[in-house]
């Protein structure tokens, strides 16, 4: 099971993210680094545990404020042998290739930035095996075209389950709509994130179906250690 773990930028700092509400966030405080440099924080991951995905969401970018496009170059160096799935708010061919540029990039769609299907097309015949969908839910709701959650065909091979209000919230995984998307999903792995408070979540949703999971909280307040992720990593 993959642990991969969220880096949330916003204004050149790494913010800690609550229930999504993004107006709201503040820089991270962590024991795992001195500052909330995205450096700083990246080398604190790779201390703890050498993840072999990391998750950089760039609020900047999905928020429409000018994208963050020197954090791939500064945050491959700091994390040499992980994949980067960047999330930039990519709604564009444009934006999606400013991205995909960058050869350690993986790059992450997120529902919420597509206007249509049509926009989702022309983006995911760019590098299909280099990109995967997140489906954003908010509420209960899906955030994107109707016609995207409702065919599966339209996923590519990797998919996440975003519950955005179950962020840093305590109130643990939306297993039901996890179970119902990896049904769906058939042979493509899907990944969770939202609400994973400690590693009895984790089992959980690896039994709802989940190839893997985002986190950030529990990493920050040391709620899982080094052995448990290695231990979950093998299984």
């Amino acid at each position: 099971m993959d642990i991969i773990p969220v880096i949330d930028v916003a204004r050149g700092k790494v913010v800690r993210a609550i229930q999504g509400k993004r107006a709201a966030y503040q820089p991270i405080d962590t024991p795992l680094a001195a500052s909330s440099e995205p450096v700083d924080v990246a080398r604190g991951l790779r201390a703890l545990y050498p993840f072999r995905k990391v998750y950089i969401a760039d609020l900047d970018g999905i928020e429409g404020r000018g994208r963050n496009t020197h954090l791939v170059s500064i945050l491959s160096q700091a994390l040499p042998h992980s994949e980067l799935w960047i999330d930039a708010g990519s709604g564009s061919r444009s934006a999606a290739r400013a991205v995909l540029a960058a050869p350690v990039a993986t790059l992450v769609v997120g529902s919420e930035s597509l206007e249509s299907v049509r926009v989702w097309h022309e983006i995911s015949v760019e590098a299909p095996a280099r990109t995967v969908l997140s489906l954003d839910f908010r509420g209960g709701e899906f955030m994107g075209p109707d016609a995207l959650l409702a065919d599966a065909a339209l996923w590519p091979g990797r998919v996440i389950v975003m519950t955005l209000d179950r962020i840093a919230s305590e109130s643990g995984p939306n297993i039901a709509l996890l179970e119902t998307i990896a049904a769906r999903a058939g042979s493509r792995r899907v990944y969770a994130a939202g609400g994973i408070r400690d590693r009895a979540d984790l089992d959980r949703v690896k039994k709802a179906g989940a190839a893997g999971a985002l986190v950030a909280s529990i990493l920050h307040a040391q709620k899982i250690s080094a052995g448990d992720l290695k231990q979950i990593a093998g299984r």
